[in-house]
């Protein structure tokens, strides 16, 4: 059975963490506060994003802390998840991204990067050339991955095409689950962005915001392949998506015990009834990031690039 959880993560420590004016015309999760100024912002985020790695690594979790660059100016950098992806067969995949600002994100010494940490790339894959017809896939924010039985779920909007994604189909394998699910942004109904603010798949738990998608064959679809896949469905609501409850990842230690990571916003925005389903089958991890999840418009699952590489013997 492949893995479905990862036992080592990749997270960027930012150099200039703030707001993106190009990623705010679709997000909806971005709402930073006026009266705080911008090196204070790069403040919070720094205590924030210490106190999060802190915590995995209190569960000896293997976190790979890698230090942003100062110039260029990535104000997202702390959001690896978008522009790569890591496999079991070794296979190393760079994604193409919509905001020309993020595009600044992707690093050409990843592979090194790896390599230091004992993981081997037995192959580099990069779909940057959609980029130049501007059709875009924002890895595992555009796709929430089901890899123990290769099924990629995607809600398609302007981060996630249909051609791109067909592209990864065919190239990794995966059978596709395509929806559509909105959301309410200044009075109109917009397709969300990225499909893993509504939906996370563990290895036996799955949370997914049903009620963003409208019509009722997906909703079924979704529903009905996560069942036959083994997963227990544990729905959250609307408001709850907003508070960053779809936004988790399902990480293991170097013991092999399996954790939730998600944020204190998520967890406070669950019912009783939700954080007893959710702590039944693993533990949890919560840090507190709310200057991240306000000015960046994201979480804490888009913090944490998932390894899956082969380490070197």
């Amino acid at each position: 059975m492949r893995a479905q959880v990862s036992s080592a993560i990749l997270m960027v420590r930012p150099a200039a963490f703030g707001a993106n004016p190009e990623t705010a015309l679709d997000n909806g999760y971005q709402m930073p506060p006026e009266e705080i100024s911008v090196s204070e912002v790069q403040v919070r985020a720094l205590a924030e994003f210490d106190q999060m790695v802190s915590l995995l690594r209190a569960k000896d979790i293997n976190v790979m802390v890698v230090e942003d660059t100062e110039l260029p100016n990535k104000p997202d950098a702390i959001f690896p998840n978008n522009w790569f992806s890591t496999h079991a067969d070794g296979r190393l995949i760079y994604y193409p991204m919509l905001s020309n600002l993020r595009r600044k994100e992707r690093r050409n010494d990843l592979v090194d990067l790896f390599f230091e940490a004992g993981f081997r790339v037995e192959e580099i894959v990069d779909l940057t050339f959609f980029e130049d017809d501007r059709q875009y896939l924002e890895s595992t924010g555009s796709m929430v991955l089901d890899r123990q039985h290769k099924i990629a779920y995607a809600c398609k909007s302007d981060r996630t095409h249909p051609e791109p994604l067909h592209y990864f189909q065919q190239l990794m394998g995966y059978k596709l689950v395509e929806f559509t699910a909105v959301q309410q942004l200044k009075a109109k109904k917009k397709p969300i962005y990225h499909t893993n603010v509504m939906m996370h798949i563990g290895e036996k738990l799955a949370v997914v915001c049903l009620d963003s998608i409208e019509r009722l064959a997906e909703k079924l679809r979704v529903k009905e392949q996560l069942e036959q896949s083994g997963k227990v469905v544990l729905p959250i609501t609307i408001p709850q998506k907003f508070a960053f409850a779809g936004n988790m990842l399902e990480v293991q230690n170097s013991q092999g015990k399996h954790y939730t990571v998600l944020s204190k916003t998520a967890y406070n925005s669950l019912k009783a009834g939700q954080k007893h389903i959710l702590s039944k089958y693993t533990d949890l991890i919560m840090p507190n990031i709310p200057t991240i999840e306000m000015i960046g418009g994201g979480g804490v699952r888009c913090m944490m690039g998932e390894i899956f590489l082969p380490q070197i013997k």
